[in-house]
């Protein structure tokens, strides 16, 4: 069985406790225009370029003309020679593709760098996507005796599976509102309305974690639409939510992939984020920021 990653790396605290490898898998069912990670989006991955490295050279079919790449030449393209038989920094594929096996030999031998509650952290992308593959790896992380946390959208209908093989559950809740969910996003929030209710129930860490976007969920009705959705769905104090300031860190990214980066000029007022807190403390839910 195999997994599609498209980076990893290790970063401390942001995505569990502790010091953490992460892997970051391929595929998403949801298209967030602000997204910071949108090479993962894809499930087939996506062709990225470097336009410092990106030259002539890099295409044996001529795509590249005048230092821009010609993704309708690549589309038509059976070969993918550029990608497929040459290591080179001007293009390249978003994913490699592991075995899970790979992957845990790879997770133990980190072990030593898995330090004050460390472990391994599965995100995306969307790790369901990947479902049957990313419940085998966790399983067999579990075995190993490695701290497993998990970074989704909590949007698969399955996503309770997982319950027993994740020792912190992130989950990210990006609007109360199931038609302006819809609007921006793409698909239905009804799956992850559904999940965190019973991931809230039934798990004994968990974190809600609420991107706060300019226009789309960061005024103060929407602040009293979290408080409601929250003190009516959250079970057990063990739940805490966490709201993150709206970034353009992922906008060259977008550029990379040769997409437009649709999101307009426009930043978290300050203040918001206190206010946000406020609102669902004021509701009996704890706030944190990691």
């Amino acid at each position: 069985m195999n997994i599609r990653v498209f980076q990893k790396g290790f970063n401390y605290s942001q995505d569990g406790t502790g010091n953490r490898l992460i892997l970051h898998l391929q595929g998403c069912n949801m298209h967030c225009p602000w997204c910071s990670n949108p090479e993962g989006m894809p499930m087939d991955g996506v062709i990225l370029t470097e336009k410092e490295w990106l030259n002539e050279s890099c295409c044996p079919k001529g795509a590249v003309k005048d230092g821009e790449l010609d993704r309708q030449v690549c589309d038509l393209c059976e070969e993918k020679s550029c990608i497929r038989n040459r290591r080179q920094k001007g293009i390249r594929l978003s994913c490699q593709e592991y075995s899970v096996e790979e992957l845990v030999r790879e997770c133990e031998a980190a072990k030593p760098m898995f330090f004050d509650g460390g472990g391994v952290t599965l995100t995306g992308g969307e790790i369901s996507m990947q479902f049957e593959a990313v419940k085998e790896l966790l399983r067999k992380l579990g075995d190993k005796g490695i701290h497993r946390a998990i970074e989704c959208n909590g949007s698969h209908p399955r996503m309770e599976e997982l319950i027993p093989y994740v020792d912190q559950w992130i989950m990210d809740v990006k609007h109360y509102d199931e038609e302006k969910h819809r609007e921006w996003i793409g698909v239905s929030n009804q799956w992850t309305v559904r999940n965190l209710e019973r991931v809230s129930e039934l798990h004994g860490d968990v974190l809600i974690r609420v991107p706060l976007i300019p226009g789309f969920n960061d005024s103060r009705e929407d602040a009293e639409g979290f408080a409601g959705l929250f003190k009516e769905k959250i079970r057990g104090e063990h739940t805490r939510v966490e709201f993150l300031i709206y970034h353009e860190y992922g906008k060259g990214k977008w550029e990379q992939c040769g997409w437009e980066y649709r999101m307009k000029p426009g930043r978290i007022a300050p203040g918001v984020q206190e206010l946000f807190e406020n609102t669902l403390k004021e509701n009996g839910i704890a706030c944190v920021r990691t």
